[in-house]
């Protein structure tokens, strides 16, 4: 009798089962079935190129075979297929395929975590009925029937694995990654493959030589942290299937993680001036939405990329929690003045808050403050709050935006969509 052998049975013998379900290029996919005139052709959904949003943010199959990827704009894609379909996104039509996609899923679990709208992890440890690959293999054929649509299913022991299998074979497959075979395909394959292992990480990876997620695992994780800090230890753990992070209930109310708004210009910041007026625009939808759900935040933070999409993010902590508009409007302000130099223009900002507390908390009165003052801006957000509500979004605005209409009308807060959640 192999001792090894048994112990390691009854190590694993508790091991979840966890699937990852992907819908194939989802609001393409959803566009087409809607539109059969397109169906066959290369097709992509994307932002409005009138309005400077014209980046691809989702494809169809056929429009895969031509390196087409989603991110990129409009002009770039059509250089590599001058006969693509670009089609404006419809969310609610989305949003009602997700909702049909997760009926279907409650069948065989109520465990149920998405991860974006077109993305969910099940647990189906507890189905005593069927196995993993029997359930995956059902998802796939009811999604495929029921809606029209396809799905990618990976099925694992842990959710970093189980999204990796999803990814592993596409459109319409089924990929098992288990604990005899994650060696033989994780890591053989490239290091950005694993889940947060995105450009910026990868080239660091590449740097010190690690090229695979399987270089990633063997690595010594001291030369990991030295290089990217807390980040190596997590890529680590999810490389070497450590990972042990529950999936939710489906009627788990998520926290709400942050709040915020980001735009691409219909022309290009060139000056602090134009960057004030979206900044100004911005900072009252945030606020906004902030209210409307009773949250005070103490984080700001920015997202700035320039003519060049070159990007990056910033933050700051203020010394309490607001909600008013006027300082988290002067905290982004100082935060950019901060960070950049208008070296080149900008083609888009995000502002976003987080680090919440309901503001219905006791709040200890500060001496340092003008207490008079902070209960004026507090009446004054609370009445253009309603004065907006009921007018609409336009009926009062700081006179700053008056200086360019160009760059200024646009309202964040109706346009606002919802974007997948971060697995963190």
């Amino acid at each position: 009798m192999d001792i090894n052998s048994t112990v390691d049975k009854n190590k694993y013998k508790n091991d979840r089962i966890i699937l990852h379900s992907d819908c194939n290029g989802f609001f393409a996919s959803v566009e087409c079935l809607y539109n059969p005139q397109i169906r066959n052709k290369p097709v992509a959904v994307s932002g409005d190129a009138k309005n400077r949003h014209g980046i691809i943010l989702a494809k169809n199959e056929t429009a895969k075979k031509y390196g087409i990827k989603t991110g990129e704009p409009i002009w770039q894609a059509k250089k590599k297929c001058p006969e693509l379909i670009t089609v404006l996104p419809h969310f609610d039509l989305y949003k009602r395929f997700s909702k049909m996609a997760r009926r279907i899923y409650s069948d065989y679990t109520d465990k149920i975590e998405p991860f974006g709208l077109d993305e969910a992890w099940l647990d189906v440890t507890h189905n005593i009925e069927k196995g993993g690959m029997e359930i995956a293999r059902e998802i796939n054929a009811r999604v495929k029937e029921e809606l029209g649509i396809t799905v990618s299913i990976g099925v694992s022991f842990n959710k970093v694995f189980a999204k990796f299998g999803s990814d592993y074979k596409k459109p319409d497959a089924i990929t098992e990654i288990t604990r005899k075979n994650y060696k033989n395909i994780v890591w053989n394959s490239p290091a950005q493959d694993l889940l947060y292992v995105g450009k910026a990480t990868k080239k660091k990876l590449n740097n010190i030589g690690i090229y695979t997620i399987g270089d990633i695992a063997n690595s010594d994780i001291k030369l990991l942290r030295s290089h990217l800090g807390k980040w190596g230890d997590l890529i680590y753990g999810f490389a070497n299937g450590y990972d042990s992070s529950p999936v939710a209930h489906m009627d788990e109310n998520n926290d709400v993680k942050s709040i915020g708004n980001s735009t691409t210009t219909p022309r290009d910041m060139k000056t602090y001036e134009d960057v004030k007026i979206v900044m100004y625009i911005l900072c009252d939808s945030v606020c906004r939405r902030m209210r409307e759900q009773g949250f005070m935040a103490r984080t700001v933070e920015i997202s700035i990329r320039d003519n060049e999409l070159n990007s990056f993010t910033r933050q700051c902590t203020l010394d309490d929690y607001t909600n008013l508009t006027k300082e988290i409007t002067l905290a982004a302000l100082q935060l950019f003045r901060r960070s950049y130099k208008m070296q080149r223009p900008l083609r888009s900002i995000g502002v976003s808050t987080t680090d919440f507390v309901h503001d219905n908390i006791p709040r200890q009165i500060s001496i340092l403050k003008n207490e008079e003052k902070l209960i004026q801006n507090k009446q004054l957000d609370k009445t253009v709050d309603i004065l907006k509500k009921r007018f609409g979004n336009y009926v009062l605005r700081p006179a700053v935006l008056l200086n360019d209409k160009e760059l200024s009308v646009f309202n964040p807060k109706e346009d606002h969509t919802i974007h997948p959640v971060s697995y963190l």
